[in-house]
Parts: C-alpha cells; sequence; structure tokens
C-alpha cells in the first residue's frame, strides 16, 4: 500500500464495519463443486476466515504455505462470501504470470455462478485498463485480479464500510 495512503487511514483496530452475511445454501453449493478434498490446514484456514468475517472488525489475516497446497481455494471462498454480500473483491498478486494463473482459476471456479470477474495487468492495453477501472467504479465487477496495478489512487472499489 502506498505510503501516502497511510495517513489518511484509521489503525484497523479503530475500525468497525458490518459483518458479512452467514455462508448459506448457494455458498454450500460453491464449496461442493470444489475438485479435490480440502486439506485440515485449508477447512481450518476457511474456519478461521468465518469467523472474521463474522466480527465488525476489519480482518488481518496472512494465509501462508507452500505452493500447491489450497491457499488459492481459501481466498476464492473468501472472495465468494463477500461479493454474495455485495462486496467487490481485489485480489493482489506479486507477478504478472500469477495474475493470468488466478484469474483463470477465479473464472472456472466462478463460471456456474453471475460473478464477474477481470485481470489488471500489463498484458492489458491502457483502453482495456482504463474500461476495467470505469467498470470497477460502477460496481460491473465483482473481482479484480491484479499486480501493483491495483494500488494506485485511481481504482475505487465497494469494499470499505467506513
Amino acid at each position: 500500500m502506498p505510503r501516502s495512503w497511510l495517513p489518511s487511514m484509521p489503525p484497523a483496530k479503530a475500525l468497525e464495519r458490518k459483518s458479512f452475511a452467514p455462508p448459506d445454501r448457494i455458498y454450500e453449493e460453491f464449496c461442493s463443486n470444489f475438485e479435490f478434498e480440502e486439506t485440515p490446514d485449508q477447512t481450518k484456514a476457511i474456519e478461521d476466515i468465518h469467523m472474521d468475517m463474522d466480527e465488525s472488525k476489519p480482518m488481518d489475516r496472512l494465509i501462508c504455505g507452500d505452493a500447491g497446497f489450497g491457499k488459492t481455494e481459501v481466498a476464492i471462498r473468501s472472495a465468494f462470501r463477500a461479493v454474495m454480500d455485495g462486496k467487490q473483491v481485489a485480489v493482489l498478486v506479486p507477478t504478472t504470470i500469477l495474475a493470468e494463473q488466478h484469474y483463470q482459476t477465479f473464472c472456472r471456479r466462478f463460471r456456474d455462478f453471475p460473478i464477474r470477474i477481470e485481470v489488471l495487468n500489463r498484458f492489458k492495453s491502457t483502453a482495456e485498463q482504463k474500461k476495467i477501472v470505469e467498470e470497477l467504479k460502477n460496481q460491473k465487477v465483482d473481482i479484480v485480479v491484479g499486480t501493483h496495478r491495483l494500488l494506485q489512487r485511481v481504482l475505487t472499489l465497494k469494499i470499505w464500510d467506513w
């Protein structure tokens, strides 16, 4: 996050937000479409995130693990719950290649649901990037996956309740 934003943002502990709607039948249907069996660590991380989303304080959680151990699915389920509660989701990744991979994975997992996903990175033309940013601003995009481009001030998302 750019340092210039820090003074304008209150400390996370001082903030409150509306808790997210609890998981429902549609969420359970979404989860049942996962092609693998969840690992115990995935299950624990998902449960912990659900507890965080049930709270009225902003989440402050980092999920880490080796490549191929299910972190993306944990993020996907969190994103699904957020989007179903009317929020937009930004998935920040460190490289353009990873942005493309995550974009494809998100699109595959969400294909049966009316959720619009875009990717924002250097593979998009300037015109395409401007269009995506405008559509995010107008809440026509539910989830955006991207690199550091997501941190620019021109990007406005419906994620904050304060």
